[in-house]
């Protein structure tokens, strides 16, 4: 890949150094090059841990985060070592899939962003936490609320 593609990209292509703390800081985007399409960008997270807060318990979960990108794209190995830094933060399920959520909101002004957190039981229970989020003041910003109304969960 020619230095003139990557921009300014710092995992890509490096050594992979993971954060044992929490690490929105290792996040970064690249120019979405088709800003005039709207289409659907997923990803696919079937190995996310994090620790309960409580019993410090590890939490196993698949993430899905689906997003119709604006002017900015995130780099997914930085994703990764994003997802990854959860492992030994303390939050509830329902924290995590809307830290995620509005961290990745923060960071490339999505047109449009849906997170869910498919947890594995923990005594017999399991539970799916789901957040959206459209762009206030355009389409996206109902089509949330409809994608919200309407969860199967």
């Amino acid at each position: 890949m020619k230095e003139r593609n990557r921009e300014h990209l710092q995992a890509l292509g490096n050594k992979t150094e993971y954060s044992m703390n929490y690490a929105p800081e290792v996040l970064e985007t690249f120019e979405n090059k088709h800003k005039e399409n709207d289409y659907w960008v997923r990803f696919n997270c079937p190995e996310f841990t994090s620790l309960c807060p409580i019993t410090g318990q590890p939490d196993f979960a698949e993430i899905i985060i689906s997003y119709i990108p604006g002017e900015r794209m995130v780099e997914s190995k930085s994703l990764k070592l994003y997802l990854f830094s959860f492992r030994n933060h303390g939050d509830f399920h329902e924290d995590c899939v809307n830290i995620i959520m509005k961290d990745l909101i923060a960071l490339m002004q999505p047109k449009y962003i849906e997170v869910t957190g498919l947890f594995t039981p923990r005594g017999g229970i399991s539970i799916h936490p789901y957040a959206n989020y459209g762009r206030p003041g355009t389409p996206y910003e109902e089509m949330a609320k409809k994608r919200l109304a309407n969860q199967p969960y």
